[in-house]
């Protein structure tokens, strides 16, 4: 019997399209006199909406209007956006990685090997291990996974912990303390022992799972959260009583679910406050949902935002039925309330060192209060810290309890207490750089 001969494929015919026709983008400075027009045009493709969107956010732009259309195969969008600050994007570093990332050099590393910038964020952590950690929330939990993280000789260089609905979603980059990784299995399956211990610990007659898991590799932190906390249905209130601000019709996001029989898309609507990275939650949940946005436009009308989405499940269907829509509305309220932490932060910085955010959270337990979301990022021998705060029954901290808080820790690190805007901005640190990865999450595609 001959051999069988099976036709060459060549691997580079996946990015052919993207080779005779590369992306396009341009940064228009003169267009409009409050912001920076972005246009993007591309070869259509599953996810490209999402990448873009994942780009501009991670570059830490307030997006204040946009028009997304995908009919056919092209791509073709334009996002007004500021900085943090409400100006235009004029920094020609900034105009020049905006290129690199969205242009033609986007498809290789060659775009971005020699940037100055390429240890920003994520990646001067040095060698690290991935933990990741869901399950039930309850006052004091995150001072009890830090505990057991400095008991063990983990450092946490890089962090973010969301709650949503009684829930707890965190992913930590953790070391050794020297920027090395942690290699030893005994001590890695200790850890990843005692974690599931405590998470354990909170569950109840819900049965709703709790879960520890390690790996190696860099992850795009916010997606990944979106991710977690959607696989375990936080969406569903599981007979939680929410707080008196949730409640709120001024809180809780208007969405409405439409068909649009003559073009063959599902219309969804979405009125709620506007703030940073919301247009980033909304479309990663659609595709995480596996529904593809052909249409969009996107306007802040401050202090609220109005989001229009055209879309088709992955098979061509639309929401027909009543129960497609409120599993929708009810995942989409879910994504914009997993961010929204009105009420006060805390933004510290300290010299960097194991133990020191089991230190602060310690402090923070013992003062009463729970932490509702925390960003941690490590620059150099810093560590830079954001809390968001509520007391043990989720409501506003007395400002008392604040400022007795500030005297305590101000002793051994900088103290800024904010009172978080309830729309648009988030709070901002002095001179410190933010506590989210900023080009971290942009260059790990690149860099990996």
């Amino acid at each position: 019997m001959g051999a069988v001969c099976w036709p060459y494929f060549d691997p580079e015919y996946e990015n052919f399209s993207d080779r005779i026709n590369p992306p396009r983008v341009s940064v228009d400075n003169v267009s409009c006199h409050n912001c920076t027009l972005i246009k993007f045009d591309s070869v259509n493709k599953p996810g490209i909406l999402l990448e873009v969107v994942q780009i501009l956010t991670d570059l830490d732009f307030i997006i204040t209007k946009a028009y997304i259309s995908s009919d056919g195969g092209w791509f073709m969008d334009v996002f007004h956006v500021t900085d943090q600050h409400g100006k235009k994007i004029t920094d020609d570093k900034t105009i020049d990685l905006i290129e690199k990332a969205l242009g033609p050099k986007s498809q290789s590393k060659e775009g971005v090997k020699n940037w100055a910038g390429k240890r920003v964020g994520v990646h001067s952590v040095g060698d690290h291990i991935a933990i990741e950690l869901i399950g039930r929330d309850r006052p004091g939990l995150l001072s009890e996974i830090s505990a057991v993280l400095a008991s063990l000789h983990f450092n946490v260089v890089v962090a973010e912990v969301w709650t949503h609905n009684r829930r707890i979603a965190c992913v930590l980059y953790v070391n050794d303390g020297t920027r090395q990784a942690v290699d030893d299995p005994k001590r890695l399956s200790l850890v990843e022992e005692q974690l599931n211990n405590i998470l354990r610990g909170c569950e109840d007659s819900d049965k709703v799972s709790s879960r520890t898991s390690l790996s190696m590799s860099f992850t795009h932190i916010d997606r990944r959260l979106h991710q977690m906390l959607f696989a375990d249905r936080d969406y569903e209130s599981f007979g939680v009583t929410t707080t008196d601000s949730e409640c709120s019709p001024s809180f809780r996001p208007k969405i409405a679910i439409e068909c649009c029989k003559e073009k063959g898309y599902s219309v969804v609507s979405v009125r709620c406050k506007d703030r940073a990275k919301l247009m980033f939650d909304i479309v990663c949940t659609l595709t995480d949902m596996q529904y593809v946005v052909s249409h969009a436009t996107i306007s802040s009308d401050v202090p609220y935002a109005s989001q229009e989405y055209f879309i088709r499940h992955m098979d061509g269907c639309t929401l027909d039925t009543e129960g497609e829509k409120e599993r929708v509305i009810k995942c989409l309220e879910a994504a914009i309330q997993r961010r929204v932490s009105e009420g006060v932060s805390l933004e510290l910085c300290a010299k960097d060192r194991v133990g020191l955010l089991s230190e602060v959270t310690r402090i923070l337990r013992e003062n009463g209060l729970t932490v509702c979301r925390a960003g941690i990022s490590t620059r150099g021998e810093e560590a830079l810290n954001v809390f968001y705060v509520r007391d043990a029954s989720g409501n506003s901290v007395d400002m008392k309890t604040i400022e007795a808080l500030r005297k305590e820790i101000g002793k051994t690190m900088m103290v800024d207490v904010k009172k978080v805007p309830a729309y648009y901005k988030e709070p901002e640190t002095k001179g410190w750089a933010k506590t989210s990865f900023f080009f971290g999450n942009l260059l790990e595609r690149f860099l990996a």
